[in-house]
Formats: C-alpha cells, structure tokens, sequence
C-alpha cells in the first residue's frame, strides 16, 4: 500500500465511523418508535374492545355508574339512565355537525331528585334553531327519564387548533363541563354529576334535538405506522451494511 492511499484511508476511517455511530442511533430511534406504535396499537385494541362491550351492555342507574366513575375515574360510553326535569334555560351549545349539516349539540340541566344537576346532550339542531324558542315543543316539562352513553368529562382543551369557548354568546367549541355548568344559571351550592350524558336517539317531541349524535369513530392506523418505521429501520440498515461492505475510496 503507497503512502497516500493509506493517508486516504486513515482519513476515510473517522468519517465512516461517525456515520455509522450516527446511523445506529438513527436506527435505534426508528425502532422505538415502531415498538412504540405496537403498543399503542394494543392499547387501542384494547380500548375498541371495552367501548364495543359498554355500548352493548344494558343501562345502569345513575348510581352504578357515579359508582364505577369515582372508582376508576372512567365511564365512557357507558349505558345508563336518568331520571329527572330539564332545566331549559340553561341549555348550553356545543358547536358541532350532523350529517353535512351545521349546527349546535343542545346541552341541558337535569334536575335530579336529591337536587343535584347532571348535563345532557339532548342532541343536534341546526344553525338556525340554536335559539330555543324556535322549537318550543322540544323544551319538555316535568319529570323526564333519559337513556344515554356516559361521556368523561374534559380537564382539559384537546387541541390548540380548537378556538376558545365564548360564554358570552353561549359557543363551545369544547365540552368544558365546569363551564358549561358555572354559566347555565345553576341554583347557587347545586351539586353535578361529574361526567355528562349523550341522549340516545329516543325522539324528542316536535323532532328537536336529535338525539343519538354520539360519533364513535377512533381511528386505528397505529399497525400502519409500525410498518412504516420499522420499514425505515430496515432500510437505514441496509444501507449502512452497504456502506460498511464498500471499500475506501482511492484518491
């Protein structure tokens, strides 16, 4: 070997060896975060399974479910009935759409026996019919049983991208609970239920709200992700292989 082919390989040799440090932990990277989709992909799973298995269960009384709430902290999309009368004036509405068309989710007090509130989602009505006194037979008096999913509440907004909910004009684009209670005109010291209710699509009278608006669409790609970066990983290796398998180049 000349002197300056061995300088040029000498020089060669730090370069490759610095791609290569920064190629495995390229590699490295890829590969945690296709474990990682895997896991989130049981997780998912998962989480598809309990809702299936709740939304086909039977009704619980409001007591179970309160029950199982401060237990686990967790009743979405549980079954359950309530029994109670709306208070109409203090319906809240959640900007929202309902089969192509704009609109509001009408959420409103229910009274229980004991005094205490829980919010309901009677369900959609278009733009034009936000105000109440457009569809005066959906504003129900006395005593009325209820039949619905149970929805967590939100701690906190779920995207930045959502805009801030207008208590002025009565717009959430997010379903803060606390503040839709605190603006609804409640008797001062009520008690709430701490998670809502979405009604089912029990008819109401003269057709509005409607109910059932419930949208349970999780999307689930998370086995798509693991093979695009695992698929990357195998590629990074391949060609570091290549590259590992090349000879220096003479100058």
């Amino acid at each position: 070997m000349s002197e300056a082919s061995g300088s040029v390989a000498g020089r060669s040799r730090p370069k490759t060896a610095l791609m290569l440090g920064l190629g495995l932990v390229l590699f490295l990277i890829l590969l945690a975060l296709g474990t990682w989709q895997v896991q989130r992909l049981y997780w998912k799973e998962g989480l598809l399974r309990t809702i299936d298995q709740r939304t086909h269960s039977v009704p619980l009384p409001l007591a179970e479910v309160e029950k199982e709430f401060t237990s686990t902290g967790d009743v979405d999309y549980t079954p359950v009935t309530v029994t109670g009368t709306f208070l109409h004036q203090g319906e809240r509405h959640f900007f929202s759409t309902w089969e192509g068309a704009s609109g509001f989710d009408v959420v409103t007090p229910l009274q229980l026996d004991d005094g205490r509130f829980v919010l309901i989602n009677r369900g959609f009505v278009p733009y034009d019919l936000k105000n109440a006194a457009k569809r005066p037979q959906g504003q129900v008096a006395g005593k009325m049983t209820v039949t619905g999913l149970a929805r967590n509440p939100l701690l906190l907004k779920p995207s930045m991208m959502l805009p801030d909910n207008d208590l002025r004009k009565n717009i959430f684009y997010w379903k803060d609970r606390d503040a839709m209670a605190a603006s609804a005109g409640l008797p001062a010291g009520a008690g709430l239920v701490p998670f809502l209710i979405d009604a089912n699509a029990a008819p109401n009278p003269g057709g509005m709200p409607v109910g059932g608006v419930t949208i349970i669409d999780l999307p689930n790609s998370h086995l798509q992700y693991a093979f695009t970066w695992y698929g990357l990983a195998a590629t990074l290796a391949a060609v570091l292989i290549i590259r590992l398998r090349r000879p220096p180049k003479a100058e």
